[in-house]
């Protein structure tokens, strides 16, 4: 790989989708220091300005809530929308991988203000030590909510929110015993939201008061000698390992050679940044290229970036077609379809979805006039050579610059086109 290849290599993993004057830059700076300004801790970006508003059983009109809450979902969706254009660091890509790792969904949790507060702990916790960040997420309001841990008392226990935290969160399949989930639901006897307030707390007369023997440690008396337990678990690191890899290195899962350097990174400290950083540098990592798709977030998102869209100037009809066309690819922000997310790799490589793509992506170029003058300023010639300088694709094979040169001639349809190839949709 050349030194810009292996930089558009860095970027297009670790953000949303580079530009090309942001590749230029990289390959100035170097592999390292782009890699070093990517990961980069940054501030976190105002709120949209929500209100918790009251709870459900107080308002008497149900249908002036839920007008209230579609406005407010609405403000949420087109907030993020504009945060995840707006970045070129991999804060917000990250912030995407923890809502889809711990998947909590607006449709039951019902209030965008939750939510919001989620993604303020992803921001948070999501680049350092995971103990305090599973701590805090066994506190999540939204969690809670999501995973019935409303319902979970000592009278009547409920495993929802146990048996998830072992099995998708933190450890994974094979790593706990049913004794485990038992025991853990337990511990997180109690907890309830204050929706009014936002925020979660403990009610001692419904928390089950006995220590219990959870992952072969006995005396476990609160939900933080839990998290801690999870956090310094075996299968933690490996797990997280694997986590990563699938969703920033290759849609196969890590050699046992790759795992064990990720999980060194990660350290005693249980490092995310350092895994990350250790991820895009590893040998196995330049060999992935070309083999993970594009999540419909991401092709959109990156799209926006990548034709030079101003996401903080499009009106809210302009706003809401862009999430009409993650929602046509199936993918939609703080609805994911379960607790296990959304799935990855080909499932997103479909008939259907390949003609949404090439429906969409008029719709695209017709908001990116710039990109399109860049291609008319190009002798035609060149133009296949601009479209994936402007789209940061590698090359094209030659079965789609078969495709695109007829289309040479027409700026706006070359452009079309080029969101819609296999090159832009897997990356």
């Amino acid at each position: 790989m050349t030194d810009r290849q292996t930089v558009s290599h860095v970027l297009r993993r670790l953000t949303f989708g580079p530009t090309a004057t942001e590749v230029d830059k990289a390959e100035e700076a170097g592999a390292a220091a782009t890699i070093s300004t990517a990961l980069a801790h940054r501030t976190a970006p105002p709120g949209p300005g929500l209100s918790t508003g009251p709870p459900p059983a107080q308002d008497a009109d149900r249908d002036a809530r839920r007008k209230a809450r579609a406005r407010q979902n609405a403000e949420l969706d087109r907030w993020w929308l504009r945060q995840m254009a707006a970045d070129s660091t991999a804060g917000e890509k990250l912030t995407f991988f923890w809502h889809g790792h711990w998947a909590t969904s607006i449709q039951k949790v019902k209030s965008a203000a939750l939510m919001y507060r989620q993604q303020q702990t992803f921001r948070r916790y999501g680049t350092g030590d995971t103990g305090p960040f599973i701590r805090a997420m066994l506190r999540d309001p939204a969690l809670i909510l999501w995973l019935d841990g409303q319902q979970n008392t000592a009278k009547a226990p409920n495993e929802n929110l146990a048996r998830e935290l072992m099995e998708l969160f933190t450890l994974g399949v094979g790593n706990y015993t049913e004794d485990d989930v038992r025991a853990g639901a337990q511990m997180l006897t109690g907890w309830t939201v204050d929706r009014a307030a936002g925020t979660s707390k403990l009610i001692p007369k419904r928390h089950a008061q006995s220590p219990v023997t959870l992952l072969g440690t006995t005396g476990v008396t609160d939900i933080d000698g839990y998290a801690d337990l999870l956090a310094r678990h075996r299968a933690h690191a490996p797990f997280l390992a694997a986590r990563f890899w699938l969703r920033y290195g290759s849609g196969a899962a890590p050699s046992a050679a790759a795992t064990e350097r990720l999980v060194t990174a990660f350290g005693p400290g249980r490092d995310v940044t350092a895994m990350l950083r250790a991820l895009v540098l590893d040998p196995e990592f330049p060999a992935t290229n070309g083999q993970l798709v594009k999540q419909p977030v991401e092709w959109v998102v990156g799209a926006v970036r990548q034709l030079g869209i101003d996401a903080g100037k499009l009106d809210d009809k302009q706003l809401k077609q862009l999430s009409a066309m993650m929602r046509a690819l199936g993918q939609v922000p703080f609805r994911p379809p379960s607790v296990g997310g959304w799935p990855a790799g080909t499932a997103w490589l479909t008939t259907a979805s390949a003609q949404v793509r090439l429906r969409s992506a008029p719709n695209l170029v017709t908001l990116a006039p710039a990109a399109v003058a860049t291609l008319e300023e190009a002798a035609r010639p060149d133009r296949l050579d601009a479209l994936a300088r402007l789209l940061v694709i590698d090359r094209w094979t030659d079965r789609t610059a078969a495709v695109l040169a007829p289309a040479a001639q027409d700026p706006k349809k070359l452009l079309t086109l080029g969101l819609a190839t296999p090159e832009y949709a897997v990356h």
